[in-house]
């Protein structure tokens, strides 16, 4: 079987069997998302500006990572000058500092949370090598594991992510049929 490219138009997620999961949950999260991101500046008395919003608005609107200079292609104004990097840059830092968006090292790419995970929270991530979509995962057991091997080393975390690369059910399922 050939490997398609993430993105790639050879691809679909509308096969018989509906939407990759991953696409279901983010646009189905992405209101409430949106909503608590809201919230929360309001709460902490921060600024949800408008560049920000937009960012966080076309993250949800994929369910893959998107890098920050196709982010700025996305969101700049149609015809109009496109966003300077270092204007989605802070955005993006803002984002992720404020728990609304994750970003995927080995991608160098960011992706929506609706979570709201604190700070100390292990986060997994199912990244899919066939269509590029994204799951994300927490548990207490995962964050029992990593704590358990941090503090046997005697290690202070400061940011807790694993990245799994693999194939999603969809992708699995449609190669199969």
């Amino acid at each position: 079987m050939t490997k398609m490219q993430p993105g790639s138009d050879a691809h679909h997620h509308d096969h018989e069997h509906g939407l990759c999961q991953h696409a279901h949950d983010h646009s189905r999260h992405a209101a409430a998302g949106l909503a608590r991101a809201e919230k929360v500046c309001r709460e902490r008395g921060l600024r949800l500006t408008p560049i920000r919003r937009k960012a966080l608005e076309a993250l949800y609107a994929d369910h893959k990572p998107v890098g920050a200079y196709d982010l700025a292609d996305r969101i700049s104004p149609p015809g109009g000058r496109r966003l300077a990097p270092i204007s989605i840059y802070r955005a993006l830092d803002f984002l992720v500092e404020q728990g609304f968006v994750h970003r995927l090292s080995s991608r160098n790419a960011f992706i929506a949370c609706p979570h709201g995970h604190g700070a100390d929270e292990a986060v997994a991530f199912l990244i899919c090598e066939i269509c590029g979509g994204v799951d994300e995962d927490a548990s207490p057991a995962m964050r029992a594991a990593i704590k358990g091997m941090a503090e046997g080393r005697r290690f202070q975390t400061s940011y807790q992510v694993v990245e799994i690369v693999g194939r999603c059910e969809h992708c699995r399922d449609a190669s199969a049929a």
